[in-house]
C-alpha cells in the first residue's frame, strides 16, 4: 500500500513523466525486521560438511533460544570440507548425502542451508551437496554459505541459515512489490537495494534476501553522495528512533570488517559499517533531571508528539521550540524555557559529535 501511494504521488507531481520509467528501486527493511521481530520465518534444514572436524559446535549453537526454536528444522553433519591449504579433511560421502536429502524431503522442510569448512576457498563439496539436494528435494530452496559469507565457519553458516529462513518472505515481498508497480500502471522492472550501495534484480533478492540488510542507511548514504557531490564524507541518517552514522568511501558505504550481530546472531558478510545511536525525531525528552531517550515514539510521533496535538515531549517538539525546525503547531511548545532548549542543543551536538568521532579512522575534520 505504501509503495502504491508513493508511486501514485510521484506520478501526480511529475505530470506523468514516471510512466516512462524503466526501473523501480526499493530499499526494504522487511527481512531484517523479520529476524529481529521473530516473525514470518520458515524452518531450515542445516547441512554442514565437516566431519570428523568441527562437530563440537553444531549449527544454531550460538543463536538465541527463541529464534533457534522458530527456525531449526533438522541438523545434519557429514564428512568432508577442506583445510586452509585446500586439502580434503575427508572425502565427500555421496551416499550419506543422498540419505540426508531424502530425510529432508520426507520432513517437508522447504529450505536448506549448506555449509562446509573453508568453502569460500574451495566449494566443491558444497556444490556436490547442492546437486544431490536438487535431485531429491527439487522444490526446496538451497542456500550455499560460500555465496554469502567469509572465512569464519559459524558466522558464515549463520548467514546461510538466516538467508534460507527468509526465502518464503522474500518471494512474498517481491511479488507484492511487483503487484504495486503493476497497479500503478508502470512497465518498470523491479530492483532492490543491496547493502553495499548497489542494486540487484528482484530474482537475486528472492535467492539472497540477507543482501538487503541495512539497505536503509545504504540508500541514505548513496543519496547523500548523489545530492552533495561528495565521494568521501560522513553521513548521518536521522530516523524516528535512531540516528545511523555511516562513512562514504569513493561514493559507496564503507563495509564492516568485523562480526555483526543481527537479531542476536553473529554474522560476517558484506554489510555497511553503521553506528546506530538512540536519537531520532521521536526520541522522548524527560525533565528533572533533563534526559534524552533512549526510548522513542517512533511512528507515533505524528499523533503523540506535542506539536501534533499529543501530550508527550519529543526531540521534534524541543527542536521546534528552539527554532531548529518548523513543523506542526509551534504554539503548543511555547511554554518550553530557554534552559531546556540550550541543554537540548548541546546534548544533541555531543551525541552526534561523539558518534562521528567513533566512526572516523584518522584525526582531523571530515565533511
Amino acid at each position: 500500500v505504501g509503495v502504491i501511494a508513493a508511486l501514485s504521488g510521484l506520478s501526480e507531481r511529475t505530470a506523468g513523466l514516471t510512466r516512462d520509467a524503466s526501473a523501480v528501486i526499493i530499499g526494504t527493511t522487511h527481512f531484517v525486521n523479520a529476524v529481529v521481530e521473530r516473525k514470518r520465518l520458515n524452518r531450515v534444514a542445516a547441512v554442514r560438511i565437516c566431519l570428523p572436524a568441527s562437530s563440537s559446535l553444531p549449527p544454531f549453537v550460538d543463536w538465541p533460544a527463541d529464534l533457534r526454536e522458530l527456525v531449526r528444522g533438522g541438523v545434519h553433519l557429514l564428512p568432508g570440507g577442506y583445510e586452509v591449504d585446500g586439502r580434503e579433511i575427508a572425502p565427500f560421502d555421496d551416499r550419506r548425502m543422498e540419505e540426508v536429502a531424502r530425510e529432508i524431503a520426507d520432513s517437508g522442510v522447504g529450505a536448506v542451508a549448506v555449509s562446509s569448512v573453508f568453502s569460500p576457498l574451495r566449494a566443491d563439496h558444497e556444490l556436490r551437496a547442492a546437486e544431490i539436494l536438487a535431485r531429491h528435494c527439487p522444490d526446496a530452496v538451497v542456500t550455499l554459505s560460500r555465496d554469502l559469507g567469509r572465512i569464519g565457519l559459524l558466522e558464515r553458516e549463520n548467514v546461510a541459515l538466516m538467508n534460507a529462513a527468509l526465502t518464503d518472505l522474500a518471494r512474498l515481498t517481491t511479488r507484492a512489490f511487483r503487484g504495486a508497480i503493476e497497479h500503478s500502471g508502470l512497465k518498470a522492472r523491479l530492483y532492490l537495494s543491496q547493502n553495499d550501495g548497489t542494486v540487484m534484480s528482484a530474482e537475486t533478492a528472492e535467492r539472497n534476501p540477507v543482501l538487503c540488510f541495512s539497505s536503509g542507511p545504504t540508500n541514505s548514504m548513496r543519496g547523500a553522495a548523489f545530492l552533495s557531490g561528495l565521494s568521501d564524507a560522513t553521513v548521518i541518517d536521522v530516523g524516528g528512533t535512531t540516528s545511523d552514522i555511516g562513512v562514504l568511501t569513493n561514493g559507496f558505504p564503507r563495509q564492516a570488517n568485523t562480526v555483526v550481530e543481527i537479531g542476536g546472531v553473529r554474522t560476517l558478510f558484506q554489510i555497511p559499517d553503521v553506528l546506530s545511536l538512540p536519537l531520532g525525531g521521536g526520541t522522548r525528552v524527560r525533565r528533572d533531571p533533563d534526559r534524552l531517550g533512549p526510548d522513542s515514539l517512533g511512528y507515533r510521533l505524528i499523533s503523540e508528539g506535542r506539536v501534533f496535538g499529543g501530550e508527550v515531549l519529543s526531540a521534534t517538539d524541543v527542536a521546534v521550540a528552539a527554532g531548529m525546525a518548523a513543523i506542526g503547531d509551534a504554539s503548543r511548545v511555547g511554554d518550553i524555557d530557554d534552559g531546556l532548549n540550550s541543554w537540548f542543543v548541546d546534548e544533541v551536538r555531543r551525541v552526534l559529535e561523539d558518534g562521528v568521532d567513533a566512526m572516523k579512522t584518522r584525526a582531523g575534520d571530515v565533511p
